[in-house]
């Protein structure tokens, strides 16, 4: 059986440990947009993530991109899920959403702004987030579920997603899609902000 680009970018990865696009093309042999296209479909997937960026001449910064946390074999689902089967009831999923949070100097800005903020913190954890606006409010789009690991057998953490985005936006949030599937045929939940 042939191996697959996709699969000979994931054992580059393994090997190089990060990798922008005009690298893995060079190392490749294939065109820097062509890297790009698979390092995106990657990402998309969960497999890969943006471990930083770097200026580098004209232009955008460039991306260089990591194996995804699960497949560097970080165990942390394990983890998780062991410490939520022990902790059951015990754990208040919004309180605990609210301390990842952490203190949020933005809830004083303007909504706008709010929700930008929001959405780029939230990228950092690896959420693939967006906002759009609603004819309920704005809504947060969550394109990945950084959990999606143990999210099976502990739903209770999209109580611990609430509490994250009540605390970042400063307002109430009620959760209106769990894992729906999108058009591209990936799973997406979605938050709207009840008050602001």
């Amino acid at each position: 059986m042939p191996i697959t680009t996709r699969q000979k970018i994931l054992d580059y990865l393994k090997r190089n440990r990060s990798v922008s696009s005009r690298e893995l093309a060079r190392a490749l042999h294939m065109t820097p947009a062509n890297a790009r296209h698979h390092l995106g479909i990657l990402a998309a997937d969960g497999r890969v993530e943006v471990a930083s960026q770097r200026r580098g001449g004209k232009g955008r910064p460039e991306k260089v991109y990591r194996l995804a946390g699960t497949l560097a074999g970080d165990n942390l689902s394990v983890l998780a899920d062991a410490l939520l089967t022990e902790a059951g009831a015990m754990v208040e999923m919004e309180a605990l959403g609210k301390r990842i949070a952490g203190d949020n100097p933005e809830s004083a800005q303007p909504l706008m702004r709010r929700l930008v903020s929001v959405v780029e913190r939230l990228n950092g954890m690896h959420y693939q987030a967006r906002w759009e606006a609603g004819v309920e409010g704005p809504r947060i789009v969550l394109g990945h579920c950084p959990y999606a690991a143990v999210i099976g057998k502990h739903p209770e953490l999209c109580q611990m997603d609430a509490g994250l985005l009540a605390k970042l936006l400063g307002g109430g949030v009620r959760q209106t899609a769990k894992l729906e599937i999108g058009a591209g045929g990936l799973p997406y939940c979605v938050f709207v902000l009840t008050h602001k």
